[in-house]
């Protein structure tokens, strides 16, 4: 199967513009399943209210209408206020069929003061896709290598993010770090453009099993697509198994 990751400025705060922004791209990805970034339809958001929706409000409904329409599954996180009234940075993979999963972001960006608005997430999650299993995660989740370990649940990793351009290279490093250590494919997405707070530099990529870099864009609007191959990376595990040798532990929430 194919992955697009869709690389984009987005406008502050305006869902009602960036959204048919964000469906032309779709459109036009040659994918089965498109990635898009943190916050993707409002920018990154610390104060959740101005922004936050309801699971029935209209960017999700976008999503289940583009993932029908154009038969791909369109994942990316936004901005959730929940059933109790809690706020939620929410991750969602949406299927062409209606189905629906959705992955709350677990480690909240301290130094950016994320966890005074949102609630963190408890409960790690992985989706299979036309064979495929995807392990979510978001932005600030990268710098944590115990939250994302393979334990040989999942092929493949889609990281969503709005990460700032001054920690540029740690985006970069951990990314293929990621890959290295899980034997996973890793797509990783970043926005590009500004906010009142960051400028963002893009950088995403896409990286196979081994840790090589399929696809790299630094700072330009730009959609970059990859086909997974599970063929070529079970032979590989199979060839090098340092899962075998992983260690085993228990995550405390």
């Amino acid at each position: 199967m194919k992955v697009a990751i869709c690389q984009y400025d987005m406008q502050w705060e305006n869902a009602a513009n960036n959204l048919p922004v964000v469906e032309e791209l779709i459109a036009k990805a040659d994918a089965d399943l498109v990635l898009l970034p943190e916050m993707f339809s409002t920018g990154f958001k610390l104060h959740a209210s101005a922004v936050a929706e309801p699971m029935d409000g209209p960017t999700i409904a976008a999503m289940r209408g583009w993932a029908e329409k154009y038969q791909k599954a369109v994942v990316g996180s936004i901005v959730i206020v929940d059933e109790e009234g809690k706020f939620r940075n929410r991750m969602f993979f949406v299927k062409p069929s209606g189905e629906m999963a959705w992955y709350d972001k677990r480690h909240l960006f301290r130094p950016g003061g994320e966890g005074r608005d949102y609630t963190p997430g408890k409960e790690r999650v992985i989706v299979e896709y036309m064979g495929v299993r995807f392990l979510l995660l978001i932005c600030y989740d990268l710098r944590f290598p115990v939250w994302s370990r393979n334990l040989g649940d999942y092929d493949a990793i889609l990281y969503c993010a709005s990460w700032a351009a001054d920690r540029r290279e740690p985006w970069k490093i951990l990314l293929r770090a990621r890959a290295v250590e899980n034997q996973a494919y890793v797509f990783g997405v970043n926005r590009v453009g500004d906010d009142p707070a960051s400028h963002y530099a893009g950088d995403s990529q896409i990286i196979d099993f081994r840790g090589r870099i399929l696809m790299e864009v630094a700072d330009v609007e730009a959609t970059l697509t990859a086909e997974i191959d599970l063929k070529a990376q079970q032979r590989f595990r199979d060839a090098f198994p340092a899962w075998k040798d992983r260690d085993d532990f228990e995550i405390k929430i």
